[in-house]
């Protein structure tokens, strides 16, 4: 009886390794706005989804760093679900309040831009497999709007 457990347990775990899971890369980080408390990012995030079947997102976590500094950290509960065969765009708001821009000033002033390096987790509810983390990291700069930007 224990040797028929071993083959099954044998079984599915070949085909869930061998299933096909789903990949995600950041398309684009960029300004969305100023207010008085805090500067919003926004990260755009692609999800390509493999199986037939929409996948739901338990959740994102993010954490944006610049300088070595972190300047945003959090989550997103429940943003939604991948559609099944197709590619998602995720949308990943990120504030960051004044008080931490004014320690990258020296980054600001050099080039008129703020390097980044964002880590995201994406964690997803796989039929068979259970809660799974897509992690994407990335890096680049954003580059900020000048008074010309707003002349245009």
């Amino acid at each position: 009886m224990s040797s028929l457990i071993d083959k099954a347990k044998h079984m599915v775990s070949g085909a869930v390794t061998g299933m096909e899971k789903p990949e995600a890369s950041v398309k684009d980080v960029d300004l969305k706005g100023v207010s008085l408390g805090h500067v919003t990012y926004n990260a755009k995030i692609i999800v390509t989804n493999p199986c037939g079947v929409s996948i739901p997102i338990c959740e994102i976590r993010y954490i944006l760093k610049s300088n070595g500094s972190e300047i945003a950290t959090g989550t997103l509960p429940d943003p939604g679900s991948l559609k099944g065969n197709d590619d998602t765009l995720l949308d990943v708001e990120m504030k960051v309040p004044h008080s931490v821009l004014v320690s990258l000033v020296k980054d600001i002033t050099r080039d008129w831009d703020i390097d980044y390096d964002l880590q995201v987790d994406l964690v997803v509810d796989l039929p068979l497999i259970g809660e799974f983390t897509i992690p994407i990291n990335n890096k680049g700069e954003v580059k900020l709007p000048s008074l010309s930007d707003y002349w245009k």
